[in-house]
């Protein structure tokens, strides 16, 4: 298997998995308060991740300093992604947040613009604005189709952001099972922590059992997302990332009965075009060189 196939294989991967973990919590989100809904899923992941890492020998922390600082960034990162999507996905429809989630090859590549030096032409230049454009028509900002819960939903996007570039600064002597356990891990204590402020409640079994499953699935997203950065190229690899947006409209449709308006359809379009093209420059410039 070659490492672009590979790679392809995680994103797929890691997108289906976060997609079905995202269902799952916005349904037990019904009945379950939120940080105790993540608490109960990461003691789960955590324990589950911690058992894989064992096994496998990826416990040791003997890497650089220097990627130390980086993995606890990460989970910064990753803690401010996880509170500020799940409570708009509680609020949100399943597609739509997960159609502003596309824009992240747009911010990604922004991102390397601005803390890396990279160069990027006009051409990418218009197509991450028409993806911000985009983002503005799921959104919609205005008197009948905003809420806090959109900004909610875009201040993930940047923190996600802010953790793939962190990740992509990690050197190859950092295991994925290690930065996936740092970071489960780290969530719970958060979740736990918040959760006590205003209590736990009883949990229905059909809520737990969605929790349970969550936590396999957030899991298998955490590892796949951390790996996939760090095989393949980037180019070939990222545009499997959109297959989110397929899991997103078929679960939004099946388990809730939600499907997206013609105008956050044509956002979520600009979208992944934007993203497509971007990708693709990024890509044949490359090759270029």
């Amino acid at each position: 298997m070659t490492p672009n196939i590979k790679g392809a294989l995680l994103m797929n991967g890691s997108m289906a998995a976060f997609t079905i973990n995202d269902a799952l919590i916005k349904a037990a989100g019904a009945e379950v308060p939120l940080f105790q809904m993540v608490a109960m899923r990461g003691v789960l992941a955590t324990v589950l991740v911690y058992m894989l890492a064992r096994n496998l020998g990826a416990l040791h922390l003997n890497f650089p300093r220097h990627d130390k600082w980086l993995v606890a960034a990460r989970c910064v990162a990753e803690l401010s992604a996880t509170f500020f999507f799940l409570t708009a996905l509680l609020h949100m429809p399943l597609a739509n947040v997960t159609a502003v989630l596309q824009a992240l090859p747009l911010t990604v590549t922004l991102g390397a613009v601005v803390f890396f030096g990279e160069q990027i032409g006009w051409r990418r230049v218009l197509a991450i604005a028409l993806g911000f454009l985009g983002m503005l028509l799921i959104v919609r900002p205005g008197p009948e189709g905003f809420s806090i819960y959109a900004i909610y939903a875009l201040i993930a996007v940047v923190s996600v952001t802010i953790r793939d570039l962190i990740t992509r600064r990690m050197s190859i002597h950092v295991p994925s099972l290690a930065v996936t356990l740092a970071t489960s891990f780290t969530i719970t204590v958060a979740a736990g922590c918040a959760s006590l402020a205003s209590g736990w409640q009883p949990v229905p079994t059909g809520a737990g059992l969605m929790v349970a499953c969550a936590a396999v699935f957030v899991l298998t997203g955490y590892l796949c997302s951390v790996m996939v950065m760090r095989v393949g190229d980037v180019g070939f690899v990222a545009p499997f990332r959109y297959s989110s947006l397929i899991w997103a409209l078929a679960l939004g449709w099946l388990v809730f009965g939600d499907w997206p308006d013609s105008v956050t359809l044509l956002g979520a379009a600009l979208v992944v075009g934007a993203g497509l093209f971007t990708l693709f420059r990024e890509r044949h410039s490359h090759t270029e060189e």
